[in-house]
C-alpha cells in the first residue's frame, strides 16, 4: 500500500497530452486524472490543429481547474514535435504520456512516484497496461511487460518490453539529445532508448493504464505497418549513440539502409540461451 511522505507529496508530476481529434474520447481521461491518489500535478494539453471540436470539448471540461493548461500548434506538426514541446512545457520533476483517448488507474501516479523516492538511480518506470474496448472496458492484460536488464548496451526494448503506463525524470531528459521532433511514428521508442542510456529503469508490475482500442487509433490505424521501419531506425540511432561496431560477432554497417539489415543484428537476442543468460543478469541485479 502506497502511503504518502513529505517526499513523494512533494515531487510533481506533469501529465503530457498530445492531442489530434479526440475530443470526444477525453472524458474518461480527464476523469482519470481527477481520480488520481497522488495530488501533486499538472495536466498539459497540447492540440495538433484537430479538425474537429477537440479544443472545444476539451476547454469546457477542464477550464475552470488551473492545474489543466491547453496550449494549440498553429499548423498540423506531427506527433514527435507535438510531445517534443509538452516535455518543454512540463514543471513537473516527472513527466509521462497519456494519450486522450486513454486513462489511467487511480494509483498510476503514485506508484511510480513511490519508486523515484525509494530508489534515487532510477531514470524511467513502466507498468502493465489493459487492453480496452471502444467503451473503455478492460479485454485483457498486455503481460509482454516485465523488468528488462538494466545497463545493458545491447537493449533496443525489441520485442516491447517497456510500454504504458512509461514516466520519466525531465532532470535526466534534458541531459539527452531529447525525443527527435522529426519522428511521426516511434517517438516514444526514441525517448525509451535515450533514457535507458542515462540511468536505471523500473518495472511496475501493475495494469496502470487502460488503452483504448478503436479505428482512430494512431498506433492502430495506417501507421502501423510503417511502425516496423520507423522503430528499425530508432534503433540503429542507439547503436550509433553506443558507439557499437558490431553486435554479436556481426559489424554494424556505418548508414541506415534498411530495416532488416537492423533487425538480423539482434535476432539472436529471441533465442533461447540469449534470453537464459539475460534473465539471470536481471535476477542478479533486483537482488543488488
Amino acid at each position: 500500500m502506497f502511503i504518502p511522505n513529505l517526499k513523494t507529496q512533494t515531487m510533481k508530476f506533469s501529465i503530457l497530452i498530445a492531442n489530434y481529434n479526440n475530443g470526444k474520447y477525453f472524458k474518461d481521461c480527464y476523469q482519470s486524472i481527477l481520480d488520481q491518489k497522488h495530488l501533486n500535478w499538472e495536466a498539459i494539453i497540447l492540440d495538433d490543429a484537430s479538425t474537429d471540436d477537440s479544443v472545444e470539448a476539451i476547454t469546457e471540461m477542464v477550464e475552470n481547474d488551473k492545474r489543466f493548461r491547453i496550449y494549440q500548434n498553429e499548423t498540423n506538426s506531427g506527433v514527435g514535435v507535438t510531445k517534443s514541446k509538452l516535455i518543454e512545457l512540463a514543471l513537473g520533476e516527472i513527466c509521462g504520456f497519456v494519450d486522450p483517448d486513454d486513462a489511467i488507474l487511480p494509483t498510476a501516479i503514485s506508484s511510480c512516484i513511490e519508486v523515484y523516492a525509494k530508489k534515487p538511480g532510477v531514470v524511467l518506470t513502466y507498468s502493465l497496461f489493459m487492453m480496452c474496448d471502444e467503451k473503455l472496458a478492460p479485454q485483457k492484460v498486455f503481460r509482454q511487460g516485465k523488468q528488462v536488464v538494466n545497463g545493458s548496451p545491447y537493449f533496443f526494448n525489441n520485442p516491447i518490453e517497456i510500454a504504458h503506463f512509461v514516466t520519466f525524470k525531465k532532470e535526466i531528459y534534458d541531459r539527452t539529445e531529447k525525443m527527435n521532433p522529426a519522428m511521426k511514428i516511434a517517438e516514444d521508442q526514441d525517448l525509451y532508448l535515450k533514457m535507458y542510456e542515462k540511468g536505471k529503469v523500473c518495472f511496475i508490475n501493475e495494469p496502470n493504464y487502460l488503452y483504448r482500442m478503436h479505428s482512430g487509433g494512431i498506433s492502430q490505424n495506417e501507421n502501423k505497418t510503417k511502425s516496423r521501419e520507423y522503430f528499425a531506425q530508432v534503433i540503429f540511432n542507439a547503436m550509433k549513440r553506443r558507439n557499437l561496431k558490431s553486435i554479436n560477432g556481426k559489424p554494424v554497417p556505418d548508414e541506415f539502409r534498411n530495416a532488416e539489415e537492423i533487425y538480423n543484428l539482434i535476432d539472436y537476442q529471441r533465442r533461447f540461451l540469449s534470453k537464459l543468460k539475460r534473465k539471470m543478469v536481471i535476477f542478479i541485479q533486483q537482488i543488488f
